[in-house]
């Protein structure tokens, strides 16, 4: 069995070296001309994504790219402290890390490189066809490749998502804008790995500390309309770090000494979510990670949901008998979880966008709600689901 996997960024290679140790050969192609390399943006990869990738033997360069951050503290906007949230598994075996998202793209794929997996750049995916034994996929530079089945892992703005099912929803945005940057020399009174998440008054405020010193922060900032496309790529770094240590002013903590002092600062984006496609496959195609399913960043989840997608699709393709039946237990196993995980962490997004009196709310239910939250049945099935590579999947 050959399989065609539209996207290269973390769902895709993941997927592959899944693909490999089930026997199914996998070939990735990738729309841009080159790697990620200097994509800046840094997310986590939690203790479940790590445990996904360690059952197909991928977890060590991921790991050693990041730095552990096993939980949070949440502050409010005059420095109370309003509770922590592990994020973690709670045994304690595998911690969550903090890594930019190019070193996580680097990490898999020269992983999967190394196994012998192709990887083929330059290739943007414009249609497919489902041939009665087979897909044929079409790309945009005239080529055409011939395999079983295509698995879409190319992001919330798929294109494998539109072939299943051209009614299929747009990501939907938060009303949220997300930047953030690095500082070095200013410190900063937490522990190293350990994030704190300020909510302010007019924005919402998250940094870690990393091993080397450099703080590492980032930003959502409340718009309720999202902005017409380029509006935010014409606002300059030193724009950004104007408005944004004005909107930090009557905070407490570092916001305005790390913004101000920060070396560089990221692009700015709105926040999407992508939750409720109806249609996960169609026929000898599936979409899987961010085409299927994106959660906000707000989650800490959507690298480790991608790769935990990867390895259990592998296992049911491996283990049923058909393609379509192997869709089918797939999706039957993975929606509710997945958007159990994107609800949440939308209702967490209207805690950062909150007013006046919702944040007085906020401020008085959070020390409450946190320990319980922490130690919630969710919290533990998030960050210590397992993987058990040899158990087979039922139809």
């Amino acid at each position: 069995m050959k399989a065609l996997i539209i996207g290269g960024g973390i769902a895709g290679p993941s997927a592959a070296m899944a693909l490999q140790q089930a026997g199914i050969d996998a070939t990735v192609y990738e729309a841009h001309a080159g790697g990620a390399d200097n994509v800046g943006v840094f997310i986590t990869l939690g203790s479940n994504g790590i445990d996904a990738l360690h059952s197909i033997g991928a977890d060590a360069q991921a790991v050693a790219a990041g730095f552990p951050t096993p939980g949070i503290d949440m502050v409010s906007t005059t420095g109370k402290a309003l509770g922590q949230v592990r994020t973690s598994r709670p045994d304690g075996d595998i911690t969550s890390r903090t890594l930019k998202r190019a070193d996580l793209y680097r990490a898999l794929r020269d992983e999967a490189l190394r196994r012998g997996i192709r990887i083929e750049h330059g290739k943007r995916l414009v249609d497919a066809k489902d041939t009665g034994d087979g897909v044929r996929a079409i790309f945009a530079d005239g080529t055409e490749e011939h395999g079983d089945l295509l698995i879409g892992c190319d992001g919330i703005h798929s294109t494998v998502r539109k072939l299943i099912d051209p009614a299929a929803p747009a990501p939907a945005y938060s009303g949220l804008i997300g930047l953030g940057g690095y500082t070095r020399g200013v410190p900063v009174n937490t522990e190293v790995g350990s994030y704190q998440m300020v909510f302010g008054k007019r924005a919402f405020f998250g940094y870690a500390l990393a091993p080397d010193g450099e703080v590492w922060w980032f930003v959502n900032l409340p718009r309720p309309n999202e902005p017409a496309r380029g509006e935010l790529e014409a606002i300059s770094s030193e724009q950004w770090q104007r408005q944004l240590t004005e909107l930090f002013a009557d905070d407490a903590g570092p916001a305005v000494e790390l913004i101000r002092a920060s070396h560089e600062i990221l692009p700015a984006s709105p926040v999407h979510a992508m939750m409720g496609v109806p249609a996960w496959h169609r026929g000898r195609t599936i979409i899987i990670g961010d085409a299927a399913h994106a959660p906000s960043p707000t989650s800490g989840q959507g690298a480790s949901l991608s790769i935990e997608d990867a390895v259990e699709l592998a296992k049911a393709l491996r283990d049923l008998p058909t393609i379509e039946g192997a869709f089918a237990a797939y999706e039957a196993l993975r929606r509710p979880r997945v958007e159990q995980i994107v609800k949440q962490a939308a209702r967490i997004n209207n805690n950062k966008a909150a007013g006046p009196v919702g944040r007085v709310f906020r401020d008085l239910m959070m020390p409450v709600i946190l320990p319980r939250l922490a130690n919630s049945e969710h919290t533990r099935q998030t960050y210590g689901y397992h993987i058990d590579w040899n158990a087979p999947i039922a139809a």
